[in-house]
């Protein structure tokens, strides 16, 4: 298997190593990934500056640009040869719902997805247990086929910041919500000019059990399939009813 693995925390951060460490036990791996941290990238291409690989001492390469970046360089002609599935992570940080739409993690993820392969995004809720998702991510892999999902969809996972040992198993869940995000931040540089910082995410509001919110919470694995139709279909009907009123 030809594994192309990206990240949005930049090419040194310990997830990514650490993962591409465990996939290249069965797997050869080739990572292209940011140079430096690019959390909340989303989607975004980069479109008025060029883009400039740097080849590593082992081999991997990182790039000037966002996740999507990478992977949308990878497979359109940057690397020869074959990639058989996407991995992106192990971020610092779980990625839960809402959090997709801003997430540069589950962004690699699904560029790879809409180039036509499958893939994976992968999130760890903390910092330490590293190890813990890399194990969860190898065991899932060797499983993976195209067929799975739909052909726009993807595997978003979140693994709780445990030991292997005491993750109590995987559960296949949807997205949950969280409350509006808290108020930015203001503040004064050395300089006295204003600054700003955005404000940390909010606190879950729908994280009822069947959510990844919940799941997560409780111990286990979340397992999500995503997709990047935003299209509200529960609410076409009763649009176009209201526009056929005026």
């Amino acid at each position: 298997m030809n594994i192309l693995l990206s990240n949005d925390d930049g090419y040194h951060a310990e997830g990514i190593q650490i993962l591409a460490a465990h996939l290249r036990q069965f797997a050869n791996v080739i990572v292209v990934a940011p140079d430096r941290n690019r959390s909340a990238a989303s989607n975004s291409l980069t479109l008025v500056e060029p883009l400039r690989p740097r080849k590593l001492d082992n081999g991997d390469y990182c790039i000037n640009g966002t996740p999507a970046d990478c992977v949308h360089l990878a497979l359109n002609g940057f690397l020869s040869g074959k990639i058989d599935l996407v991995v992106s992570g192990i971020n610092a940080g779980a990625n839960l719902g809402d959090d997709t739409l801003y997430s540069g993690t589950v962004a690699a993820a699904m560029e790879g997805r809409h180039l036509g392969l499958p893939a994976v995004a992968v999130s760890l809720d903390g910092r330490q247990h590293y190890e813990t998702a890399a194990k969860v991510v190898c065991d899932l892999v060797p499983r993976l086929h195209g067929e799975l999902l739909n052909r726009r969809e993807m595997i978003n996972i979140n693994v709780p910041d445990l030991p292997y040992n005491e993750i109590k198993g995987l559960q296949v869940c949807r997205l949950g919500h969280r409350a509006s995000a808290a108020e930015i931040i203001k503040q004064q540089d050395p300089r006295n000019e204003v600054i700003y910082w955005i404000g940390p995410a909010g606190l879950p509001d729908e994280a009822g059990n069947g959510t990844d919110f919940y799941a997560l919470q409780n111990g286990y694995v979340a397992i999500t399939p995503i997709q990047p139709d935003l299209t509200a279909h529960h609410s076409i009907v009763a649009l176009q009813n209201w526009l056929d009123k005026e």
